[in-house]
């Protein structure tokens, strides 16, 4: 079994074979969830020069609560809507990859620098996004690239609207 460290390292680099290793790994919830957490603070504090000690809270929070709409979105969409015929796959297994391509978001705490906080959420964003799509392509044992990449796309376009909705009725910045 890889180290934690290793494998959020080889989850940021895509390494296609650390996502079906945490995929098979029932014991890998834990650090799954863990990179989530990590990256989510990671958030939070990049978040202080938007919104100040409140913006580590809410960043923190939007990140966890973002993150597990945007699993269960893309689960939901990719095995009942878009799936392929050799698609087989359950929460768990979903929530394990998509939980260690959370790995980029990681840098998001290099928002703290003045000047900085957007370029490097618009950055961490992307990178996320393309590392939920090589996660959702193993998860879901697709042939398609393109296919993960449009099940990843809808998942976060429907989370981001659920955010932004939250944050917009909550009046933050």
């Amino acid at each position: 079994m890889s180290s934690f460290k290793d494998r959020i390292i080889r989850a940021a680099w895509l390494d296609v074979n650390l996502y079906e290793e945490v995929e098979a790994d029932k014991g890998a919830m834990g650090q799954a969830v863990g990179v989530v957490v990590l990256s989510s603070i990671a958030a939070g504090i990049g978040s202080i020069g938007i919104g100040g000690i409140v913006g580590i809270l809410i960043g923190t929070i939007g990140a966890l609560v973002g993150w597990y709409i945007w699993a269960y979105l893309t689960y939901f969409i990719g095995t009942k809507f878009l799936p392929e015929p050799e698609t087989r796959s359950d929460s768990g297994e979903m929530l394990r990859t998509i939980g260690f391509s959370s790995s980029p978001g990681l840098i998001r705490i290099l928002g703290i620098i003045p000047g900085l906080t957007k370029v490097i959420f618009l950055l961490s964003t992307i990178w996320m996004l393309v590392a939920m799509v090589v996660a959702v392509r193993q998860a879901l044992d697709y042939k398609s690239t393109v296919r993960a990449f449009v099940v990843c796309l809808i998942g976060w376009i429907i989370q981001m609207l659920i955010v932004w909705l939250v944050f917009f009725i909550f009046r933050w910045p």
